[in-house]
C-alpha cells in the first residue's frame, strides 16, 4: 500500500502537536490570576506576578536545557519515537498542574513540561530535514510555526471559555489528555523515515531524497549520507554560531508576547479574562499567516531559480525588518485594538523569518547532525527568552510600561539579521573541512 502525499500529513501532525504544544503551555498564562488568587489568597497582583515570573522562569530554562537534550534524543532515537517520548511527557505534566498547590509544585510541574515540551522544535526541524527536498523545507517549517500560531489563537479563548464551564484544574487535565491522543495517528502513520517507510511510492520517495542537496556530501548527484560532523566539530563552524547566536536574538520576540500579552492587556487596559479572550488571540492571526507567507516566499524563489543564500537571507531580512517599527510602535498603539493589531504585524514578521532561520541547520549539514544543532539553537533560543521574557520584563515594566521592553526588541532583530549575513556567509551545505582542503 502506498500513500500519496505522505510528507504532507507527517508535517501536519507535527503541525498539530505543535497546536497542542501552545495550548498546553498557554493555559498557565491565562489562568495563573485565577489559580493564584484562590491559592495564595493574602497576596497582592504584584506578588502573584512575581511568582507567575518565578514560574516562567523555571519552564522556560527547563524548555531551553530540554532543547540540548532533545536535540541528541531525537538523532539517538529517531523521529518517531522522539515525539512518542517528547508528548507523552509534557501532556503528563501539563495534566499534573491540576494538582499543583503552591510555588514548588508549580515549578516541578512547569519544570517537566518545560523539558518534555523541547523536543517540538528540534523534532520538527529533523522530521522536515528527513522528509522534505530542500525547496519545500521551508514551506514545511512555516506549516509547523504555524501550528504555534493557530495554538495561540485557540488557546486563549478556548481556555476562557472553558473558565467559565470548568475549574482551573480541570481545564489543566482536559488539555493533558488531548495530547495523549495524538500519539494514536502519529504511530500509525509515522512508520520510519522515507527512506525505508512502506507507504511511501518509489516516486515520491526519489522525490524527496534526489532533491536534499546536503545528502549528497560527494557531489555525486546521488544521495547519500550528507555531512553529520562530531558535535565539537558543529560547534567549531562559524555557521553554526551564525544560527545559535540568530535564534538567541530573534526567539525572545516571540516569546515577549507569548508571555506578558495576558499581562499587557491586564495592566495597560485593565482586562478582566473575558477581554483577555476577546483580543488576545489576535496577534496570532499575523503570525500564522507569517508563518505561510516565510514558507511560500522562500519555495517560490527557490523555484524560480535563486540559490538557497539568497533564498533564505532575503526571507529572513525582510521579516526583520517589517518587525522594526511595529515594535517601535507599540510604545504608544492608542488603544487596545490598534496593539493587538501591531502586535499581529509583529509576528507576522517574525514568523515570516524564524521559518527560515529553522531551516539553517538542514541547509549546512546532513539529516543525522540536524537534530543536535537546531537542540542547540533553540536552547540559546530558550536562554535568551528567559532573559528577556522572565527576568527583565517585570522589571522593565514596572508601572505597566511596556516601550523598554519593545525597543529591546527591536535591538533583537537587528542582532538576528546581522548574525545571518555575516556568521552564516554562503548558506550551502558544508563540506568536511578534510574534503574542502582538497
Amino acid at each position: 500500500m502506498t500513500f500519496k502525499g505522505l510528507r504532507w500529513w507527517v508535517v501536519s501532525l507535527v503541525a498539530l502537536a505543535t497546536v497542542i504544544n501552545y495550548i498546553d503551555r498557554q493555559s498557565l498564562n491565562v489562568l495563573w490570576p485565577t489559580a493564584f488568587a484562590e491559592l495564595f489568597p493574602d497576596m497582592s497582583f504584584d506578588e502573584h506576578k512575581e511568582i507567575y515570573a518565578t514560574v516562567s522562569l523555571v519552564f522556560i530554562l527547563s524548555y531551553a536545557f530540554g532543547q540540548a537534550i532533545f536535540g541528541k534524543i531525537f538523532d539517538w532515537i529517531g523521529t518517531r519515537m522522539g515525539f512518542v517520548l517528547s508528548i507523552g511527557v509534557w501532556s503528563l505534566a501539563t495534566a499534573a498542574h491540576a494538582f499543583a498547590r503552591g510555588l514548588l509544585s508549580f515549578s516541578i510541574f512547569r519544570g517537566l513540561l518545560g523539558v518534555a515540551e523541547a523536543g517540538n522544535w528540534p523534532g520538527a526541524t529533523k522530521a522536515n530535514a528527513e522528509w522534505f527536498p530542500t525547496k519545500e523545507r521551508a514551506l514545511a517549517q512555516g506549516i509547523f510555526n504555524s501550528g504555534a500560531a493557530i495554538g495561540g489563537i485557540i488557546s486563549i479563548p478556548l481556555i476562557g471559555f472553558l473558565a467559565v464551564f470548568l475549574s482551573w484544574q480541570m481545564i489543566f487535565v482536559v488539555i493533558g489528555l488531548i495530547g495523549l491522543l495524538w500519539l494514536v495517528p502519529w504511530l500509525i502513520i509515522v512508520k520510519g523515515p522515507p527512506s525505508s517507510h512502506s507507504w511511501l511510492s518509489a516516486e515520491e520517495k526519489d522525490y524527496i531524497l534526489s532533491g536534499q542537496e546536503n545528502q549528497d556530501v560527494d557531489g555525486d548527484g546521488n544521495p547519500d549520507d550528507g555531512y553529520n560532523p562530531s558535535t565539537m566539530e558543529i560547534l567549531s563552524r562559524k555557521e553554526s554560531w551564525g544560527i545559535i547566536i540568530a535564534s538567541a536574538a530573534i526567539d525572545p520576540i516571540w516569546w515577549l508576547f507569548v508571555f506578558w500579552i495576558p499581562s499587557y492587556l491586564i495592566e495597560v487596559y485593565q482586562m478582566d479574562v473575558k477581554g483577555i479572550a476577546i483580543y488576545g488571540w489576535v496577534p496570532y492571526v499575523g503570525a500564522m499567516f507569517g508563518a505561510w507567507f516565510g514558507g511560500l516566499l522562500a519555495q517560490n524563489r527557490l523555484s524560480s531559480g535563486w540559490s538557497v543564500n539568497a533564498t533564505r537571507k532575503l526571507t529572513i531580512t525582510l521579516g526583520c525588518m517589517i518587525m522594526l517599527p511595529a515594535l517601535l510602535a507599540m510604545a504608544n498603539p492608542g488603544n487596545p485594538t490598534i496593539a493587538v493589531l501591531i502586535m499581529a504585524v509583529i509576528l507576522f514578521g517574525f514568523q515570516t523569518a524564524i521559518g527560515n532561520v529553522q531551516t539553517l541547520p538542514s541547509d549546512f549539514f546532513g539529516g543525522k547532525s540536524v537534530g543536535t544543532l537546531a537542540g542547540f539553537a533553540g536552547m540559546a533560543a530558550k536562554l535568551g527568552a528567559a532573559g528577556l521574557s522572565t527576568y527583565l520584563i517585570p522589571w522593565l515594566t514596572t508601572g505597566g510600561n511596556y516601550t523598554p521592553a519593545f525597543v529591546v526588541g527591536a535591538a533583537l532583530a537587528i542582532i538576528a539579521m546581522a548574525s545571518v549575513w555575516i556568521l552564516c556567509g554562503n548558506i550551502a551545505p558544508l563540506k568536511p573541512r578534510a574534503a574542502r582542503a582538497a
